[in-house]
């Protein structure tokens, strides 16, 4: 993307853009100041390292001179490393870190937006829940005195293709090929199918835009792999109108949780599951 934007990058808005370090597990942790080709790296040609290479984030970072880190590391749940890692190694050393990764978001949000504001640096994190949608950012810059007490989605495309496939009348295992032959579930699908994906997007949402504190054991979890076949498969007769029918397959992993304040004090009741809703509501196709 930022080859791709470069132009307008430093058209618009003046910016001007130097890759110097790239770290991967088959790579390892590859730096130079004077600047790296990403071109040549997005096609597999990666550079022989000039000097001694960096053994661990914070050497990396200092041989790199990095301004800014984009951390990408695949999500722990548990813990959220190494991404929280790398991320405060960044801001202490005084680069701005922006992650896609919903692990620190959920076990350190106060901790790096603090120490960020110490260090007068940014930590960003917009891309962790529904991808490419400003949903974080809409709040403080455009919805700045609104009082969030609420909210319900889909948030989980895995489950919503594999619940739709199933009440096709396909098996779990079958639905679940389908929705990685189209590129939607990962190679493991565990943490889709067990509800962890929704739990740590709900409780990174409730955290950075509600300002509670919730912990990830709180969250009320109940995966799709916990219902018998028969009722996922459950539906109307295919005779039945459209806009009657009310289908598991639809829904995929609603969320719900509510707030209420009372003196500083906050009460949740949330729920992940699968759940009926009438084909007519407005989260019953979010394919279309």
């Amino acid at each position: 993307m930022l080859i791709a934007k470069e132009t307008e990058l430093r058209r618009r808005y003046d910016v001007r853009w130097r890759l110097t370090g790239v770290a991967t597990r088959r790579a390892g942790w590859l730096a130079d100041p004077d600047g790296l080709n990403p071109i040549a790296i997005l096609n597999g040609h990666w550079p022989n390292p000039h000097a001694q290479p960096a053994r661990n984030v914070r050497e990396w970072l200092e041989k790199a001179r990095a301004d800014v880190l984009f951390e990408a590391s695949s999500l722990d749940v548990q813990t959220g490393q190494p991404a929280l890692e790398h991320l405060a190694a960044a801001l202490e050393l005084g680069a701005h870190a922006i992650t896609a990764n919903k692990g620190p978001v959920v076990h350190a949000f106060r901790e790096l937006t603090a120490l960020a504001g110490e260090k007068k640096k940014k930590f960003l994190c917009e891309a962790t829940v529904m991808d490419g949608v400003p949903i974080f950012s809409m709040f403080p810059l455009g919805l700045p005195a609104t009082d969030l007490q609420e909210f319900s989605g889909v948030l989980n495309s895995t489950t919503n293709v594999v619940l739709t496939e199933i009440e096709k009348g396909r098996s779990l295992d079958e639905a679940v090929k389908r929705a990685q032959a189209i590129g939607v579930a990962e190679t493991d699908p565990a943490a889709d199918l067990d509800g962890w994906d929704s739990a740590v997007k709900v409780a990174a949402l409730a955290i950075v835009l509600m300002g509670v504190p919730l912990k990830l054991e709180q969250v009320q979890r109940t995966g799709i792999r916990a219902r018998r076949r028969d009722a996922l498969q459950a539906r109307l007769p295919c005779c039945a109108p459209r806009r009657y029918r009310r289908l598991y397959g639809a829904t995929g992993a609603v969320v719900g949780l509510r707030s209420a304040r009372e003196s500083g004090r906050h009460e949740f009741r949330d729920s992940i599951r699968s759940r009926r809703i009438q084909f007519v509501h407005r989260r019953a196709q979010p394919g279309d």
